[in-house]
């Protein structure tokens, strides 16, 4: 089938998908491809868990595993301590496959999450930022005395995450990334093999599954042996139990409470936090602009549709 093409160069006030032009992708590299707020850092550590076959990870994950496209660190300073990883690599980014660099010899592992339960996670991880990125990411913004304010109404603000583009052609995402332009991305490419799709809420009903899956797809062979305590390792608790070395950017100080990161999933609590208009609104956006197939899988997981099915 066709092969994907870098068409785009997705830059924002933390981010600059660029950066990848002075990174040089190796064969056994594993890409973690997720919007904000829809499993990233527990992918990561899904990944390095099967990669390394021990809860004791080589480094801490959010020293192992960067956001290349981050703007925080040098590319350079990023892309010399990914170098010196010599195992397989775990890479971290939010830019969509149109932006990123394909390469058939490198693994593409996906997550996706009901759109309406990223954004308020992400409401949370806004409030959660420390005064320092908030700090950073306003200076970047040329904004003076804070960071830029959005509407304060969750409702409001859902509105313009669903109706103001992030990019010229996107039609929504604003101010931190479109989960529907996304994972549309990626979800034309999807019988590829080197294109792996997990879902949050298949993760959070059948870990141990969806990890041997993952496995499966990595051809790293399951040692039953050490199998029950790497399954352990990436449950929520123990994540959160030492979040100073899981909770990404933990590292440089960007949160208020690292714990909180991993405060809880908030499955399905967009149906008493929303209000009639809110959910009807995202009803008719989500018809109009997902086909039917990767509505059904953002929203329901692999149960309700599987990805990979012809």
């Amino acid at each position: 089938m066709e092969k994907p093409q870098r068409l785009h160069v997705y830059t924002g006030a933390v981010y600059d998908s660029s950066r990848w032009d002075r990174f040089a992708l190796r064969e056994g590299d594993i890409v973690v491809c997720t919007p904000p707020k829809t499993g990233t850092t527990w992918t990561q550590m899904l990944c390095a868990l099967v990669v390394h076959q021990t809860p004791d990870l080589p480094l801490p994950l959010t020293r192992l595993s960067r956001w290349l496209d981050r703007l925080a660190q040098p590319v350079e300073e990023v892309a010399a301590e990914f170098e010196a990883q010599d195992f397989r690599r775990v890479i971290k980014t939010h830019t969509p496959l149109d932006g990123l660099p394909y390469d058939a010899r490198v693994s593409y592992v996906v997550c996706g999450r009901d759109p309406r339960d990223a954004f308020l996670s992400m409401v949370d991880h806004l409030a959660n930022l420390s005064d320092a990125t908030q700090a950073e990411i306003a200076g970047r913004l040329g904004a003076a005395g804070g960071a830029t304010p959005f509407p304060s109404d969750v409702d409001a603000m859902f509105a313009l995450w669903l109706t103001k583009p992030e990019k010229p052609w996107m039609q929504d995402g604003f101010p931190w990334g479109s989960v529907f332009y996304y994972m549309s991305s990626f979800w034309k490419f999807r019988t590829l093999n080197n294109i792996h799709f997990q879902h949050y809420a298949d993760l959070l009903d059948d870990l141990d599954g969806e990890m041997r899956r993952l496995s499966a797809f990595l051809r790293i062979p399951v040692d039953e042996a050490r199998w029950p305590a790497l399954v352990e390792a990436a449950r929520f608790s123990r994540m959160r139990a030492k979040s100073g070395a899981s909770a990404p950017g933990a590292h440089l100080g960007e949160w208020r409470d690292a714990d909180a990161f991993f405060r809880k999933a908030r499955l399905g609590e967009w149906r008493e936090v929303l209000s009639p208009g809110s959910l009807a609104l995202y009803d008719k956006l989500s018809r109009e602009r997902l086909e039917p197939q990767l509505k059904l899988w953002l929203e329901g997981g692999r149960s309700a549709c599987d990805p990979k099915a012809r």
